[in-house]
């Protein structure tokens, strides 16, 4: 699993794959990897505490967030084993007990924020962040055909770089948490800009639509969307926008296959 929502016990009331196979306190879930500390990612580990053997991998930064925070000592250290993860370093993950999922995994620093609850006012324009507070992951089938997906939940740019990175990747499931920057803003439900909070705008001439217009990506899912962005209405202008330049907006219960 990547990230753990804070309604990930919804999520597993939702999907069958996810229910107990082998008695009532079973949990197929044994790895968790993370891809920032920010609540939305973290919060569901505390869902995930009954007991159950799993491994939880996350940078040293993200590592050290849930060391400060001691309500995550409820995620008890003989079932729950916390392993770092290295940029730039593929590794596979493994279960609590060592055996291999089948899946390379590859982190690597996106521009981003560092957790809302960890912004130092002092440390200057980004908060005292540092490049293990936002990654994105490269996740391929181990022993597979190559092809990879790429997982980036939270991105505030796209530098050359990054875009060189996921030119021609097979899936990528990308931050569309905001359709404009101001959108919260405008509609009196926050006071903040998405750039502000970390995230890139889809609209516009620097947003990902454009951004992404021209680097052959045969499949691009929008993914982690707030309830402020038009784009989930099915009938909006956004929405068709959105299609039409060849992005989907997952959904609840959607299953992809490479």
């Amino acid at each position: 699993m990547f990230n753990a929502s804070p309604d990930i016990r919804q999520q597993i009331n939702d999907n069958p794959p996810l229910h107990p196979a082998e008695g009532v306190r079973h949990s197929p879930i044994s790895s968790v990897v993370l891809t920032n500390a920010d609540v939305d990612h973290v919060a569901g580990l505390l869902t995930l505490r009954e007991s159950q053997p799993f491994s939880l991998y996350a940078t040293s930064r993200v590592l050290s967030v849930l060391a400060e925070n001691t309500i995550f000592n409820v995620l008890n250290p003989d079932f729950v084993v916390r392993r770092q993860l290295a940029l730039e370093q593929p590794f596979e993950p493994r279960t609590r007990d060592g055996e291999p999922l089948g899946l390379t995994v590859e982190a690597f620093a996106v521009p981003g924020k560092v957790a809302l609850y960890k912004e130092d006012a002092s440390a200057g324009a980004n908060f005292g962040s540092v490049a293990e507070d936002t990654v994105g992951l490269r996740i391929t089938e181990t022993g597979g055909d190559g092809r990879s997906l790429f997982y980036l939940p939270g991105c505030a740019a796209l530098p050359a770089g990054l875009k060189a990175r996921l030119k021609g990747a097979a899936l990528l499931l990308f931050d569309g948490t905001l359709w404009r920057d101001d959108e919260m803003l405008a509609q009196g439900a926050g006071v903040k800009t998405g750039q502000r909070m970390g995230h890139l705008s889809m609209a516009g001439p620097e947003g990902t639509i454009a951004g992404f217009a021209d680097l052959g990506i045969a499949r691009k899912v929008f993914i982690h969307i707030n309830n402020t962005n038009p784009v989930l209405l099915l009938d909006s202008p956004e929405r068709a926008e959105v299609e039409a330049a060849g992005w989907t907006v997952a959904r609840d219960g959607m299953e992809l296959e490479l």
